[in-house]
């Protein structure tokens, strides 16, 4: 691994930063987005889809999205006391976000220091065809993970603001349509 894979990983392990809590904007939510899209550019090439990779692809990414999905349930979205919009990931969030980073770069280190005989075999043996479809598949994991961690807290950020007005801000119509209703709630 080189000095930019460890920076990449570090920097989506940021979601560390979130424990003690920060000001919720849109750009705090396209921040991972932006640093999985640039990963993406940097590493992916084609995301093949011959033999198994597609299922591979399509594995990975349902495990990112539920890891994802998982750690917006568990980081809680408020108003602190000036009436700004706060994001906290409860340790639970914490936990998870760092089990996907820490589970790529647990696969990226077993591979570069000798993993990369059995993982040729498994590939065979399950009609994986290339070693790029592993790449595309952690890199579909991570921004999986990202879209739906973002997602589900821009989602719980749009309930009404600290006066009980009705939501506002950079956030999609459904996701205000589900506030309005009461079905999600800040």
């Amino acid at each position: 691994m080189t000095t930019t894979d460890y920076i990449l990983d570090l920097a989506l392990g940021m979601v560390l930063l979130q424990v003690r809590g920060r000001k919720l904007t849109a750009f705090s939510l396209l921040l991972p987005f932006a640093i999985v899209v640039g990963a993406a550019t940097t590493y992916l090439s084609s995301v093949p889809t011959a033999g198994s990779d597609l299922v591979l692809l399509v594995g990975c990414s349902v495990i990112g999205a539920v890891l994802g999905s998982l750690c917006a349930v568990f980081t809680s979205v408020g108003a602190n006391p000036a009436g700004v919009l706060v994001s906290k990931a409860r340790p639970v969030a914490a936990i998870l976000w760092v089990l996907g980073v820490g589970a790529r770069l647990a696969f990226q280190e077993y591979v570069t220091h000798g993993g990369l005989t059995s993982l040729g075999r498994f590939s065979a043996a399950h009609d994986i065809t290339s070693a790029q479809a592993w790449t595309a598949a952690l890199v579909l994991m991570a921004l999986a993970e990202v879209v739906a961690r973002s997602g589900g807290i821009g989602c719980a950020g749009t309930g009404p603001g600290p006066t009980g007005n009705s939501p506002s801000g950079p956030w999609p119509p459904h996701c205000r349509a589900r506030m309005a209703t009461g079905e999600l709630s800040a």
